[in-house]
Formats: structure tokens, C-alpha cells, sequence
């Protein structure tokens, strides 16, 4: 019996593997150069700058917190920013026009209210803009009067503070900071063909599990904790990362993937959400507006806001159920013409619409108009 030429072997497997890397290195090239046309002839107007100086107060969410950030250095002429901890301290030293707060919740001090009392005291206008709605939204309505104007991404949490009594309540949608989420060219180690990254929710573990079979055989990656709770862990472990990915990492697993799947967290669920009156979740996460700034093609759920801000088909892709899901998958990933062109349109939109600047202009027009 003839022995296996080892070299041979080998010889081929690296010919496969140069053919696949020149592959990709010519569609990363390709994308860049249609992504840079876009960047180049897609810049918004200048935003307005307000004569106002603002104290801006983190969550911990470093994504939507340099987003503000970066959002608010466009369009208030002094920017401060600072944690729970110190915001009355602070807000007491630089008596600032306005103190913003992130969110509110988890990392914040059990006095903050109080905090926020003493800091209106001083007659300093304060505003919260909720960024969890409705996940937590039995904590959110009970620290939200405490502030003089209330914003939440959330549409079906407006009506949740007005009934408790505040009088200043604004649907603010969440953005993306074009300065962190933006076309880069990327290594093989972050390419892929599909790509997730979040927590494993129970809604989403049920949505892999349901599509392991196509799965399988592809170059996936599902980053984030709870993943290892997958029916079929094993069959896709290669691909999971059972960690946090931090923001600049996302970056580039958003920039090497041909999908980016966006699913949605479910809102009702009593062991992860503190959401008793199971409010429904009508308007679209950040990641939908970070996927697409980067000038990823993107399929996600559809919430109900979604055709607001991106038009399916042309800005952005959507599935309804599993099925649905995988047939899309199959077709985008042997047409890349057509991937592309609607990332492209996603990328423009976010550009020019998408920005947190522009949700910056319009917060700062209602607290000072």
C-alpha cells in the first residue's frame, strides 16, 4: 500500500491557505476603498455649538458613554465629566448649566438621588437619559422624578414617567460615535463569515440553537458569557469566545465579518430583566447603529422603530424567525455584490443621521430652548 505524501498534504493545505488569505486580503481591500467613498462624501454639517457648559455623568457603558462624550465636545462649548461619586462635589465646584446622567443604574451609589436633589438646589438644570429601557425599567421609574427632564431610547417607556409624575419626558434614540465604530481593515484572525457578539441570552441561545446545522462548517464567532450554554457547544466551540470583548476588538470582529447578526434580548425574562409591567421593547439597540457604522452588513430582528432609522433591504436586512434567518444567510453569503451595497447604504445613514451628535443638538435644544 502506497504510504500518504505528508508533504504533499501538507503542500495543499497551505496552497488552500493562501488562496483563502489572498482572498480575503482582495475583498478587504475592495470594501475599504468603497467604505473610504463613503466616509469621504457622507460627513454631516457641522453641528451647532451651544454657549453652555455641561457635567456629564458615566454609566460604565464605554461604548455609549465616549459616544456622549465625543457627542457633546460638538456641540457644548465645556464639557466636564465625571462618575456617580463625584457628581455633587463637582457639580458644586464648577456650577455647570447642565449635570447629564447615563443611565443610572447598577453602578450607581444608593444616595445618587439625594445627590441629584442637592445639585437642583443649586439651581442646576439636570436631565437623565435612560439607556436600559425597558429591561429595568421598575428602577428606572422610580429614580426618574428626581430629574427635571427624562429621556429614554425607549418609546414605550414614555408613558411609564409620565404616569409618574414627571412632566418633561423625550424619546431620544441611541447613536453610534463614527470616531470608534468605523470601516478599518482587519487581520485574518477577525475574519468570518458570521459573526455575534453579546450575551448569550436565552432568546438568542434558542436562535443559534435552531441554526446550529447551518452553522456548522462555517467561520463563525459568537463572543460573550453564557454561550458555553449552547445545546451543541461543542460542534461550535471553535468559533466561541466565552469573554467580554472589549470595544476596539468589536471594531475590528464587526469589520471582518461578511454577516453581523443583531439579535434583539427578549424583555420579558424575571432572571435577567427587572421589568414587572413587561413592557415591550419597540425601538433598536445601539448595536444596530454601531454594526452599521462600521460598514458591516447586518441582519436583525425587527423591532418595531426599526424602518425609522434604516430601511430594510436597502440600509439594513432583517428576519422574522429561524428559517427566515438562515435562507438570508445562505443568499448574502454568495452575493457579496449585494452584502456590500446595503452595508454601504447603512454606512451613509448612520453617517449622516446616526451620529450622537445630532442626538446631542436635540437633547441641548430642549433643556435650553
Amino acid at each position: 500500500m502506497k504510504k500518504p505524501n505528508r508533504f504533499t498534504a501538507t503542500a495543499a493545505s497551505a496552497a488552500a491557505g493562501q488562496h483563502h488569505g489572498f482572498h480575503d486580503g482582495l475583498a478587504q481591500g475592495y470594501r475599504m476603498g468603497r467604505c473610504q467613498h463613503v466616509l469621504n462624501t457622507s460627513q454631516p454639517a457641522p453641528w451647532p455649538m451651544r454657549e453652555v457648559s455641561v457635567l456629564f455623568v458615566v454609566q460604565g457603558f464605554d461604548g455609549i458613554d465616549q459616544g456622549i462624550i465625543d457627542g457633546l465636545r460638538q456641540t457644548a462649548r465645556v464639557v466636564y465629566t465625571t462618575t456617580a461619586a463625584d457628581m455633587l462635589r463637582l457639580a458644586q465646584e464648577l456650577r455647570p448649566n447642565l449635570v447629564l446622567v447615563m443611565n443610572g443604574l447598577h453602578v450607581f451609589p444608593a444616595e445618587h438621588p439625594a445627590h441629584i436633589a442637592a445639585v437642583r438646589q443649586l439651581g442646576i438644570r439636570t436631565a437623565i437619559w435612560f439607556a436600559d429601557d425597558p429591561y429595568f425599567s421598575d428602577q428606572s421609574v422610580a429614580l426618574a422624578p428626581h430629574y427635571d427632564y427624562v429621556f429614554t431610547h425607549e418609546t414605550s417607556c414614555v408613558p411609564l414617567y409620565q404616569g409618574a409624575g414627571c412632566s418633561r419626558v423625550y424619546q431620544l434614540p441611541l447613536a453610534s460615535n463614527p470616531a470608534v465604530f468605523k470601516p478599518v481593515p482587519v487581520s485574518p484572525a477577525y475574519m468570518s463569515d458570521i459573526c455575534f457578539i453579546g450575551t448569550g441570552f436565552p432568546n438568542r441561545l434558542a436562535m443559534i440553537n435552531a441554526m446550529t446545522p447551518f452553522l456548522i462548517g462555517k467561520r463563525i464567532v459568537l463572543a460573550g458569557g453564557l454561550w458555553d450554554r449552547l445545546s451543541h457547544y461543542a460542534l461550535l466551540r471553535q468559533g466561541i469566545k466565552l469573554h467580554w470583548v472589549p470595544i476596539e476588538e468589536t471594531v475590528k470582529y464587526y469589520n471582518g465579518a461578511s454577516i453581523v447578526l443583531n439579535i434583539h434580548r427578549h424583555t420579558q425574562n424575571d432572571t435577567y430583566n427587572k421589568n414587572s409591567r413587561e413592557l415591550p421593547g419597540y425601538s433598536i439597540n445601539p448595536r444596530t447603529y454601531e454594526i452599521a457604522g462600521c460598514g458591516a452588513f447586518q441582519i436583525t430582528d425587527s423591532r418595531h422603530e426599526l424602518a425609522q432609522f434604516y430601511t430594510p433591504g436597502q440600509e439594513i436586512e432583517t428576519f422574522q424567525h429561524p428559517q427566515e434567518l438562515v435562507q438570508k444567510m445562505a443568499h448574502y453569503l454568495q452575493h457579496s455584490e449585494e452584502r456590500q451595497r446595503i452595508a454601504m447604504n447603512g454606512l451613509r445613514r448612520t453617517l449622516l443621521h446616526h451620529a450622537y451628535a445630532e442626538r446631542l443638538t436635540r437633547l441641548l435644544n430642549v433643556v435650553f430652548s
